[in-house]
């Protein structure tokens, strides 16, 4: 827990120095230490309760929401301070970045970015057309304690075209309608933002089949020339990125006769099934 005494003052200077911003400052830092505190789960009411009852805020029901619900968040500039903070980005000289989407389940039919999505991956038992949130992120991948993890960075809502053309209710923002943007286009902005965070490292994005094409490469290799590279599943859909970061891994580990990565043909993994699952 002392580590957040060196994290939370920097997200707390993103506000502005108005009564309403060092509040705000107040807030957010007090909510984050909420979910972290194992003192209830992370549901919203449970983290009003925390935040009045263990840390004694005076705050109200109705202002709580109303400032998770705010469109005016600094967003943009936490993420930047978040992405600054990581102490060790890198692994090997690179900045190793996965790429996918997904969705979030929910109830209310009332909540920015619900649609009746097709989920191609839903059990016999579940709906295939679940009330949810289509999200495109990007993520830091990194060894931790010997195993790969993945840091979010970043995400988008993927919101459909038709809903856009007609307001929906859940795709308005404050009133306004956002412009449409495909998840290539999305996930192509987030690649380029995080890049120009850490400027100069080479930027290596693993990605399924879907984005592993030119729709995302192209923008991406004209925005940051030579400094990024592409690692897409040449198969159908059928693995995440870490299925296949973990494939990779496996064909680059050391051959048995020479103890360096290689492709001859003698190695004795080219003789193996894949021992990935698809």
């Amino acid at each position: 827990m002392f580590i957040l005494r060196d994290l939370l003052p920097p997200l707390q200077a993103v506000f502005s120095n108005t009564s309403l911003g060092r509040e705000r400052a107040t807030w957010f830092t007090y909510t984050l230490l909420a979910v972290i505190v194992p003192f209830t789960s992370s549901m919203s009411a449970n983290l009003l309760r925390t935040l009045t009852t263990l840390f004694g805020l005076d705050l109200s029901q109705r202002r709580f929401y109303t400032f998770m619900a705010s469109p005016t968040l600094p967003w943009e500039r936490l993420w930047r301070v978040l992405w600054g903070l990581i102490p060790t980005p890198l692994t090997d000289g690179r900045l190793v970045l996965a790429l996918d989407d997904f969705i979030n389940p929910k109830v209310g039919r009332k909540i920015f970015g619900c649609e009746s999505i097709f989920d191609h991956a839903a059990k016999s038992n579940q709906s295939k057309y679940p009330w949810a949130q289509n999200v495109v992120a990007v993520g830091l991948l990194q060894r931790v304690k010997g195993r790969w993890a993945c840091l979010p960075l970043a995400f988008r809502f993927y919101l459909p075209e038709k809903s856009i053309e007609a307001k929906t209710l859940n795709v308005t923002q404050g009133g306004k309608v956002p412009p449409f943007q495909t998840k290539l286009v999305q996930a192509a902005a987030m690649i380029i933002e995080i890049a120009a965070c850490f400027a100069g490292a080479p930027v290596l994005v693993v990605t399924d089949s879907w984005f592993g094409n030119n729709g995302l490469f192209k923008p991406v290799r004209q925005a940051l020339g030579l400094q990024i590279h592409l690692i897409g599943d040449g198969q159908p859909c059928t693995r995440t990125p870490r299925q296949l970061l973990h494939a990779m891994l496996y064909l680059l580990r050391p051959c048995g006769r020479c103890r360096t990565p290689c492709a001859n043909p003698h190695t004795p993994h080219k003789q193996n099934a894949d021992p990935v699952p698809r």
